[in-house]
């Protein structure tokens, strides 16, 4: 192996020339530490005291500190009293210096692709003063290249693509490698390519990394992908020197250098014979080796077919065969036709020798179904007059089975489509008969369903529409359009016209309408004019109306239609009447109000003589009586239930009793005083003593009726009629006399309750108690 050393004086050697040049007599310092020559020192010159440049090797592999050059100036004696001091790029750390001789050493291997140059100054001291020597100098130090970096591309894997079948040398890619080293400098740098991997059908410039393709007629349907390995070798090729290689991946792209083939050139189709129009029946495949819009094809019929057509799936590129008519089995059930297959789109480099088309045979066979039955027309449309009797013909309908078997078939109506059950149909010949009258100006036209059944499948049917019109029969007499408001005044001229009238027919005549208006020749009021548009005038015959003696006339009016069977009506015509204007306005038509006249007989007067006398009479005997019934006394019955519910709780002065109870009272309470004390409550300011009953077995009515009373008084709202109303005292003339039980007893056995039991249901009770205690009943 070649040292450092050897390299660095071989180094010396080819650079000698340029080095010597700048050291003529006169300058000092010494590279490397060669010896001055002849045993002298040189003398410095005006440019300085050094060289300004230092060459070193990178990659420095020896242990010690690589020696990089000697400073040395003329102040040196050799005494030791000189410093070199070194500062600059790297002073310290990279490059050292012995401060005594002026070595400079470098402390670690130096890379060039990292720094190639570094900048220092030196400076030349007393070692004792500290004085400068020497002026500051700057050098360089170059780090001269090795070859130490191999060359590198850019990517690992490259991507590339060339048409097939293209011709030698045609340019795939160009790849490219980089080297670190020093291109200025040998060879480290100068890379040569050359082709590992993927010959013979690829080749690679040697100098600019081109890829060319190597071999003629590459087909992409044998071999798409190559992989491609191109390597980049530093020192212009030769041996020892560094390299890299990447990978080129090589696609070819398709050409359409390949026809389509059918691989079979015969297809068989079959297809049911009920198969709708549009629908797919087959497909057919061609293949074709290409790719994408190479691949496409068109598919088409030779000279066309009038039941089949074939169009290309554009996703499978297949050929699809549909129906453009419908099959019938018992008609044809077998069918063949030539199919073409060919490009879309050609490559005029390969059409040349090559026949891009090619054919195929497709034979299609038809097979039976049990279709449903077929009418003979589609739709029906049927016409019948409105005057057709229930029951009658309308028209017929027909319809066959399709099949070779001819199976029978039965009708009916779909009764949706005849919700009025208006029509019928014989199940078995399809006759359709009426099952009601029909009216045209009811409905014009009826629309109903015919179904066909197939009798052995039922499951088999097809139905039909069929459209009935009614025809139009002058059946309907015409009619005022419109109901006319006509008057006349009283002054009228005779020959005035007070209305125009016109005429509607629900029928529809095939030539029109023609009204033939009319009114009695003999009418001596009015007459008419037909004015033959289908309207008419009415006139007045004569003069001086009056309301006094017809406020209204009625005129009949006979209109009449020119169809047949003639058809004629009477509409009257009302005409009021009225009170115009000099202008012919109209003012008012009511009836006028006629006041009495001297004709007026005496029975009529008489009459209403009679009728005055008697609602006079009427009013008077009621005046009377409302005043008899003002003089009506307070009491009139003995009887008064009212009286019934008065209750005395003390005996009193009787009817002298000025504190009595009024029933007054009760007759007519409105006539009572506002601030009268009420008299059926006795004031405690003027009897503050009341005495206690000494009947102790009374005590419970004694307070039932203290409480009601207590609870009444105090009620200001309380009416004076009430059944608690109380009287405070009895006095001897009283016809109740005295109403206490103290002195009773004694004569208690004397007295007779017999009549207790007459006064009703009410008093049985009271009347058990009693007559059971009679001593004639103890007994």
């Amino acid at each position: 192996m070649i040292t450092n050393q050897v390299l660095l004086l071989l180094m010396l050697s080819i650079l000698w020339p340029t080095i010597a040049l700048p050291f003529a007599p006169g300058n000092i310092g010494n590279l490397f530490g060669m010896p001055e020559s002849d045993g002298k020192i040189l003398q410095r010159s005006k440019r300085g005291w050094m060289w300004n440049q230092f060459f070193l090797l990178e990659e420095y592999t020896g242990n010690d500190h690589q020696y990089v050059g000697k400073l040395h100036s003329n102040m040196d004696k050799g005494d030791g009293n000189v410093k070199y001091i070194l500062t600059g790029d790297g002073a310290g750390t990279l490059f050292l210096i012995d401060e005594k001789s002026g070595d400079i050493h470098a402390t670690k291997r130096l890379d060039r692709e990292e720094k190639a140059m570094y900048t220092l100054n030196a400076k030349v001291l007393d070692r004792n003063t500290n004085a400068e020597l020497e002026p500051d100098t700057e050098f360089n130090i170059k780090i001269h290249d090795i070859n130490d970096n191999a060359p590198k591309f850019a990517k690992e894997i490259y991507f590339a693509s060339v048409p097939e079948m293209s011709e030698v040398g045609t340019s795939v890619v160009t790849v490219t490698a980089t080297d670190a080293d020093d291109q200025t400098y040998g060879n480290s740098a100068k890379l040569v390519y050359s082709i590992l991997q993927g010959q013979p059908y690829f080749s690679v410039d040697s100098e600019n990394g081109t890829i060319k393709t190597a071999l003629p007629g590459m087909d992409r349907e044998v071999k798409e992908n190559y992989q491609v390995v191109i390597q980049a070798k530093d020192m212009a090729g030769q041996m020892g020197g560094l390299s890299g290689t990447t990978t080129v991946s090589i696609t070819l792209s398709d050409v359409n250098d390949s026809p389509p083939r059918f691989a079979n050139h015969s297809f068989r189709v079959t297809a049911v014979e009920s198969t709708v129009i549009g629908a797919a029946i087959g497909r057919i495949k061609a293949d074709d080796p290409d790719v994408g819009r190479n691949a496409e094809m068109e598919y088409t019929i030779v000279g066309g077919h009038d039941i089949f057509n074939i169009i290309t799936d554009q996703i499978t590129q297949e050929g699809v065969i549909i129906i453009k008519k419908p099959l019938d089995y018992e008609t044809k059930r077998d069918y063949e036709f030539r199919v073409e297959v060919k490009n879309t789109y050609l490559d005029a480099r390969f059409i040349h020798g090559l026949q891009f088309k090619d054919y195929a045979t497709v034979k299609v066979t038809v097979e039976d179904v049990d279709e449903p039955p077929i009418f003979t027309r589609n739709p029906y449309i049927i016409e019948v007059h409105e005057d057709t009797a229930a029951g009658s013909f309308v028209g017929v309908v027909s319809a066959r089975d399709p099949d070779a078997d001819n199976k029978p078939v039965k009708y009916s109506i779909d009764r949706h489509t005849d919700l009025e059950r208006l029509f019928n149909i014989d199940s078995v010949n399809g006759t359709i008969t009426t099952l009601k009258a029909l009216d045209r100006e009811t409905s014009k036209w009826h629309n109903i369903s015919v179904v066909a059944t197939e009798i052995n499948n039922p499951r088999q049917t097809t139905r039909v529409p069929v459209f009935i019109k009614v025809l139009d029969v002058n059946d309907n007499a015409p009619e005022f359009a419109m109901s006319y408001d006509t008057f006349v005044c009283e002054n009228v001229k005779a020959g005035q016209l007070i209305q125009t009238i016109s005429a509607v027919d629900t029928d529809e005549p095939l030539v029109g309408h023609k009204f033939v208006f009319s009114i009695s020749p003999t009418n001596p009021n009015f007459t008419i004019d037909d004015r033959e548009d289908n309207t008419a005038n009415i006139l007045t015959r004569r003069g001086g109306f009056s309301r006094r003696e017809m406020s209204m006339y009625l005129l009949p009016v006979v209109i009449s239609d020119n169809d047949y069977p003639i058809q004629s009506s009477t509409s009257t015509l009302i005409v009021r009447v009225c009170a115009c204007d000099s202008r012919g306005n109209m003012q008012s038509c009511n009836p006028e109000v006629l006041p009495f006249s001297d004709g007026l007989t005496t029975g009529a007067l008489v009459a209403i003589l009679l009728c005055v006398i008697i609602l006079l009479m009427i009013v008077v005997l009621f005046a009377a009586l409302r005043r008899q019934r003002k003089k009506e006394p307070l009491i009139i019955s003995k009887e008064d239930v009212r009286d019934n519910v008065v209750s005395y709780n003390d005996e009193g002065g009787g009817e002298e009793d000025t504190q009595a109870f009024d029933i007054g009272t009760l007759r007519n309470p409105e006539v009572m005083d506002a601030n009268k004390l009420r008299r059926d409550i006795i004031p405690e300011m003027l009897f503050p003593f009341r005495r206690t009953s000494p009947i102790k077995d009374n005590t419970d009515v004694r307070d039932f009726i203290n409480g009601r009373l207590q609870e009444n008084d105090s009620d200001p709202t309380a009416p004076p009629y009430d059944s608690l109303a109380t009287y405070a005292y009895e006095g001897t003339g009283s016809l109740a006399e005295s109403l206490s039980s103290l002195e009773s007893a004694a004569t208690e056995g004397d007295q007779e309750y017999d009549y207790l039991s007459n006064w009703g249901p009410q008093f049985k009770k009271l009347a058990e108690m009693y007559i059971g205690k009679s001593p004639g009943r103890e007994t």
